[in-house]
């Protein structure tokens, strides 16, 4: 069969006008040869979020953005995405719009929820969430550095003023003053310290043989505690007591005339006859060494013994 010049002219713009009509909805994002689920998020701002821009799902891209347009009249945006993978999630999971770096665009990530008998169909409108890229958190977090920064300045500014005002000549040459007694303060100590740091070197044979010493004396010392911490106290109270109650016993004995050392104190009759024993036995001791002849007399040649003769000095 021969076709006609303007059979085959048809057929070319028929093809055309296809490919035409592809090639539009591929750019749109929409692929016509695959069987797509569209879904849909509402935001109020897509932070740069384009057509085009890629679907995730756990990093895996599964579809991409379709088209954005505004939902109402308060400035709301629809963001219209398909997803070309047969992954099942519930209708209740997140489009999060995320990334945004110095180089890299928006993308689109679908957070996933399993929920049974919820399953997202097509057509459905998905919670929509945006997380704040790396250009808004440097400027989150430079905000309030910049507002410190500029009130240290001001404060430094204000401190270098009241530093002016402060140091006039008079106060200038007051702190020279000052450091210039300090320094002297310094070297002053310095010389001390050097002459400590030498009393130390030529004492130190002397300082550790009076520190041994010292441990040697805590060393004997705990030694004494220990042997005291062993003593029986409470038998030494006790013979203490037994002692103390003999003492008192003999006491009263002697208080009450009691034994003969009671008697002693007690009975004057006995004191008196001890008194005048010990009275005649001093005079006998006084006649014996005067007239030891009346006591021993030995001749040895026969001679005859003296008279006896009263001393003079004799106790009356």
């Amino acid at each position: 069969m021969k076709f006609t010049r303007e059979i085959k002219t048809g057929i070319l713009a028929i093809c055309a006008i296809a490919l035409l009509i592809f090639g539009y909805s591929f750019l749109k994002g929409q692929n016509l040869l695959e069987n797509d689920r569209t879904f849909f998020a509402v935001y109020k701002n897509v932070e740069g979020l384009i057509p085009s821009s890629p679907v995730t799902i756990n990093g895996l891209v599964v579809g991409q953005v379709v088209s954005i347009d505004f939902a109402d009249n308060k400035g709301n945006l629809v963001v219209e995405f398909n997803v070309d993978n047969d992954f099942t999630f519930s209708k209740n999971s997140e489009a999060k719009v995320y990334g945004g770096g110095l180089i890299g665009g928006k993308s689109l990530a679908i957070i996933p929820k399993y929920e049974q008998g919820l399953d997202a169909k097509d057509g459905d409108t998905l919670q929509g969430r945006v997380e704040a890229g790396l250009l808004e958190l440097v400027n989150d977090k430079l905000a309030p550095l910049q507002e410190k920064l500029e009130a240290a300045i001001t404060d430094a500014d204000t401190l270098l003023t009241s530093v002016n005002g402060i140091l006039n000549v008079d106060n200038q040459n007051n702190l020279n003053s000052i450091f210039r007694d300090l320094s002297i303060s310094v070297n002053k100590f310095k010389g001390t310290s050097i002459k400590l740091n030498n009393l130390l070197a030529n004492n130190e044979e002397k300082l550790n043989r009076a520190f041994t010493n010292a441990d040697e004396i805590s060393t004997k010392l705990n030694k004494v505690s220990d042997s005291l911490s062993k003593i029986n106290v409470k038998k030494i109270g006790q013979e203490l007591e037994v002692v103390l109650a003999n003492f008192k016993k003999i006491s009263n004995d002697l208080n009450s005339g009691k034994g003969t050392a009671g008697k002693l104190l007690k009975d004057d009759k006995l004191y008196d006859n001890l008194e005048k024993t010990s009275k005649e036995l001093e005079l006998l001791l006084q006649d014996l060494r005067l007239n030891p002849t009346r006591y021993i007399n030995v001749s040895v040649f026969g001679k005859k013994n003296k008279p006896y003769q009263k001393p003079t000095d004799s106790i009356n």
